[in-house]
């Protein structure tokens, strides 16, 4: 058995082993020596270290644990300012994609289909499905017409699904 305090085999290098004390104090004058024959062990006989001494939670934030929460939860209690009723957030919430993306919402199988029969009908992309609201005009579009779904159209963009043969149509 290996005594108390020793850890692992004997170092490689040095054939020494390593003594680890986990406290600076001596063993004998640490406080679990000291408790020994003392039924409760320092936690009394009536609660015998259980249940919630503190209260559960954050109780007493206002009174026993009040340094604790000024210290390290400044602004927990109380107000400041004034209310905001019936606030709409994100009212300029517009993710946007450019006209050179448009053809990355539909798979490439869908528009070489599409493109092989130029009088048939056009291909639907509602970018709105997608995640994006609004359609700018960057980029060129391959000269093959289609019908795009969205909130807003940039003027460029609209002008060029239309100079392609194709149709901007607004959603709510």
């Amino acid at each position: 058995m290996v005594p108390a305090g020793i850890r692992g085999d004997p170092d490689l290098n040095t054939g020494s082993r390593e003594f680890v004390l986990s406290s600076t104090a001596p063993t004998k004058k640490s406080k679990t020596r000291k408790l020994r024959g003392h039924v409760s062990h320092g936690h009394g006989r009536v609660g015998k270290h259980r249940k919630h001494p503190g209260g559960r939670g954050n109780a007493g934030g206002l009174h026993h644990h009040r340094i604790n929460f000024d210290k390290y939860h400044p602004g927990y209690f109380g107000k400041l300012g004034m209310r905001h009723y019936h606030l709409k957030r994100n009212t300029t919430f517009c993710p946007t994609i450019n006209l050179d993306k448009l053809w990355t919402l539909v798979s490439e199988q869908t528009r070489i289909n599409f493109s092989q029969k130029p009088e048939g009908p056009a291909p639907i992309i509602d970018v709105v499905r997608a995640g994006y609201f609004k359609v700018l005009g960057k980029g060129k579009l391959p000269r093959q017409p289609v019908i795009v779904k969205a909130k807003f159209f940039s003027r460029r963009a609209e002008e060029k699904i239309k100079g392609v043969g194709g149709a901007c149509v607004l959603t709510a």
